[in-house]
């Protein structure tokens, strides 16, 4: 009798602990309400120290003339930590009114001729003014010797240059004439970073040195030794090299020789 008497509270434990499992079950939210949120654009950046508008500028993919625009920051753009900097807008300059002065005119006491109706022909665009005006006029070179390891992709945001292996210490070269506009280690996954302005459109970088061998506002040659290469924000020695225009990043291979 006993026997039966412990198996039947067995099974009524079991019984009882599998419909308080189902119970809690049907009280769990819906999967729906476990995503995540969708995620925001930022649309503001706060300046941390060792950062620059050109550095700002290259980590959101930014032409630094336009951040600077919407900022209402002028050259040379100087900003200060704790500084709160829109990433979209409207242009922020004030523009004050040039105050027009009336032109009197002068009376003339000759006769006057009747003008005879020319038909002037419509002044053609010179294709030749417009392609000059988007040439690339920038003598360009390799900026290290080495095997290229990893190439441009566009659409892939870990592959914005191209990567090019060497080993500690070795020569890192301007790839064109221009000034250094940033030299440090502010930008995550970039290491020890130097970039430098070459045109109003043109930028390049250099990242994962060793060692920088050229300081912010610096003028560089073509070919002049910059940095040492190195591992720095990465996990073998090499040379991360991408070109800027516009702000946006381009496949160096197009531009270097």
């Amino acid at each position: 009798m006993r026997h039966w008497w412990a198996l039947f509270v067995r099974v009524m434990s079991v019984l009882l602990f599998s419909l308080s499992v189902v119970s809690c079950a049907n009280n769990l939210a819906p999967t729906s309400s476990l995503t995540q949120p969708p995620s925001q654009r930022i649309q503001h950046h706060i300046v941390s120290k060792g950062e620059t508008l050109y550095s700002i500028a290259w980590r959101y993919g930014k032409d630094f003339k336009e951040l600077a625009a919407i900022n209402g920051v002028r050259s040379p753009y100087q900003i200060f930590p704790g500084q709160r900097l829109k990433l979209a807008g409207r242009v922020s300059y004030e523009t004050v009114p040039t105050p027009t002065v009336p032109v009197k005119k002068a009376v003339s006491t000759a006769p006057t001729k009747r003008k005879t109706a020319t038909s002037s022909a419509p002044k053609k665009i010179s294709k030749t003014s417009i392609s000059d005006s988007n040439k690339n006029d920038i003598n360009w070179r390799w900026p290290a010797q080495g095997r290229v390891i990893s190439k441009f992709q566009p659409n892939n945001p870990l592959r914005k240059g191209i990567d090019i292996a060497g080993k500690k210490g070795e020569s890192v070269l301007a790839a064109a004439d221009g000034t250094v506009i940033y030299a440090g280690s502010a930008l995550r996954g970039y290491g020890k970073l130097l970039i430098i302005k070459h045109s109003e459109v043109f930028l390049s970088a250099y990242a994962h040195n060793h060692k920088l061998l050229v300081a912010e506002g610096a003028k560089v040659k073509v070919g002049q030794r910059i940095a040492e290469m190195g591992s720095s924000g990465t996990d073998r020695d090499m040379l991360h090299f991408e070109i800027r225009r516009n702000g946006q990043p381009v496949d160096p291979a197009v531009y270097l020789p």
